[in-house]
């Protein structure tokens, strides 16, 4: 019952994008197709899946004064890995999302799991909050990145790597190029934080009343 509180956690109640309002930058940057949105989480939660477990098999072993450079040491190592990984196998998303694979490494999502859960709890929680985490993360990321690329360009799924334009649902002269920029990123964030908000609450209020 544990583990599995653990893991939902991350999805919907403590969900880092939606609830917990982390990792904005990365979702604002790379939020502009659905490959990217789920590269980019996918690459989040493999990373939170490594460095959880590495630091809670190591929480009682790292002194308390050194624990935040030991953390970024271990997160470090597995970002390094995903990046040489994502280079390897997809360079046209590794690509795209740039600089925005090494930055994991200082991702408040990832860092904050590590204080604050991992650090303080054993190996099997600790995986289970990282996977939680990390697909709650990709989970929003996708759901932003498919309300851009689909009102942005009229098509979703547009995969360079695997030579697939996408599927078009209409001409791309319709599109609302807003947004493919920033402040389309923006909007399609602070419409979506809003709607699952209230969503939330609507559910809580029923709940209690």
């Amino acid at each position: 019952m544990r583990l599995w509180q653990d893991f939902t956690n991350g999805l919907l109640k403590e969900n880092p994008t939606f609830r917990l309002v982390l990792g904005t930058c990365p979702t604002m940057a790379i939020s502009l197709t659905i490959m990217n949105g789920l590269g980019m989480g996918l690459a989040a939660t493999a990373v939170l899946i490594g460095s959880n477990l590495i630091i809670s098999l190591l929480r009682r072993t790292i002194p308390d004064e050194i624990r935040i450079p030991c953390f970024i040491v271990v997160i470090a190592a597995f970002v390094t890995i995903v990046d040489k990984l994502m280079n390897a196998f997809v360079p046209g998303l590794h690509e795209v999302l740039g600089i925005f694979i090494p930055l994991i490494v200082v991702n408040c999502i990832i860092l904050a799991r590590a204080e604050a859960f991992a650090s303080k709890n054993p190996p099997t929680n600790s995986l289970a909050d990282g996977l939680g985490m990390g697909l709650g993360f990709t989970a929003a990321l996708t759901l932003i990145s498919t309300v851009r690329e689909f009102l942005g360009t009229g098509a979703i799924l547009a995969a360079k790597d695997f030579g697939f334009t996408g599927i078009r649902v209409f001409s791309e002269d319709l599109a609302a190029k807003v947004m493919t920029i920033p402040p389309g990123g923006f909007l399609t964030y602070g419409f979506l934080l809003g709607l699952i908000n209230w969503l939330g609450e609507r559910r809580r209020a029923k709940k209690n009343g």
